[in-house]
């Protein structure tokens, strides 16, 4: 029988399904979270709703009902170092807030291993990417001394394929899968940190749950890979798909954004994935255009950063801005990015004036 691990997440909204895959494998969570979301999950715990291939309707799972245990809390007081993985799952601009930001350097003073889900890589694992030179890179993120203190071999970062959302007629507790894709994470630099996802990713695809009286297999699986430019295939559906919901007046779907303008699209697509190849990806790591473009047509709302803007948020994660500013660095541009980024960049104009307007 494999240990059982002990995992903090901070962050409970997209970090609740992997907090919920782990519970099913045995595993235990402790979700960092605001106070009224950790009152609620340690009284009724988290509630995941998602697709299952053959069954009609979404099937509901509570970890109320599973074998490991789930915990949250504010940041604290949290000693990171009586766990055995630390999982990122906020937002990249949530690390300097006051207490997260002084949780997240005690993370990486505790030399615990730490597997990122954000969209937007910590800049310690793009370190660990053979001549990149991430100095360059610092200005893409809201505050890139929150990452100071971390040493890349304790880093990692795992695609966040599988989409979801909190749907806002429930509680915030519940989380609806929209896209029951896989976590696919790189190893780390040690093997035995690397032994800590393979004994989750087998767990996860040996967990079993009972619904209606039958047990059956659930979506969402850990897939480790010993590539570490695996989890990059997440930055070509980001740049063709996610970050071009953004428009001048709006914003519109994932599936708009993909299928409006195909041949706009491929472009952009074939531009990243040839920046990652050129990175030392192999293209095989990387997900084939029609899949994604097929993928994206069930993805009838526009992405969290493009919701995010329209809701007035000051900063958001940039991915956009680190794949121009990667192409640059190697001479390559694109067009369309080069505009993606010019829109996302005059929303948050706009929300910080309104914001300065405010205060």
């Amino acid at each position: 029988m494999s240990k059982k691990h002990t995992v903090l997440i901070m962050g409970a909204s997209y970090g609740s399904l992997l907090a919920t895959k782990l519970l099913l494998a045995g595993h235990s969570a402790h979700l960092i979270c605001l106070p009224a979301e950790a009152d609620l999950m340690n009284a009724e715990g988290c509630i995941i709703r998602m697709p299952i291939k053959g069954r009609e309707g979404l099937v509901e799972i509570g970890t109320k009902t599973l074998t490991g245990k789930l915990s949250a809390g504010g940041p604290a007081g949290v000693e990171p170092e009586k766990f055995d993985l630390v999982v990122l799952a906020m937002q990249e601009p949530q690390y300097r807030q006051p207490g997260v930001r002084e949780l997240l350097d005690r993370v990486a003073k505790a030399k615990v291993p730490v597997m990122s889900i954000m969209n937007m890589p910590p800049l310690p694992y793009l370190k660990r990417i053979p001549g990149l030179d991430t100095t360059a890179l610092r200005p893409c993120f809201a505050d890139a001394t929150v990452w100071d203190s971390f040493d890349p071999k304790f880093m990692t970062l795992c695609s966040p394929d599988p989409q979801a959302f909190r749907p806002p007629e429930d509680k915030v507790n519940v989380l609806q899968v929209r896209l029951p894709t896989n976590f696919k994470s790189a190893r780390f630099d040690s093997e035995v940190h690397t032994a800590i996802l393979r004994t989750l990713e087998a767990d996860i695809e040996a967990s079993r749950v009972e619904v209606d009286g039958r047990v059956i297999e659930v979506p969402v699986k850990l897939k480790v890979h010993d590539s570490i430019f695996v989890p990059l295939a997440k930055w070509a559906m980001l740049l063709a798909g996610n970050y071009r919901c953004v428009q001048k007046d709006g914003m519109r779907s994932i599936k708009d954004a993909v299928h409006t303008d195909l041949a706009a699209t491929r472009s952009v697509y074939e531009y990243v994935v040839k920046l990652c190849t050129s990175l030392g990806a192999d293209p095989k790591d990387l997900v084939p255009f029609e899949k994604y473009a097929n993928a994206a047509l069930s993805l009838g709302s526009p992405s969290s950063a493009a919701r995010a803007l329209a809701a007035g948020a000051p900063n958001i994660e940039r991915v956009d801005k680190l794949v121009q500013l990667i192409g640059a660095a190697k001479g390559m541009r694109n067009e369309v990015v080069d505009q993606t980024v010019l829109l996302v960049e005059g929303w948050l104009d706009a929300n910080r004036k309104k914001a300065a307007a405010k205060a």
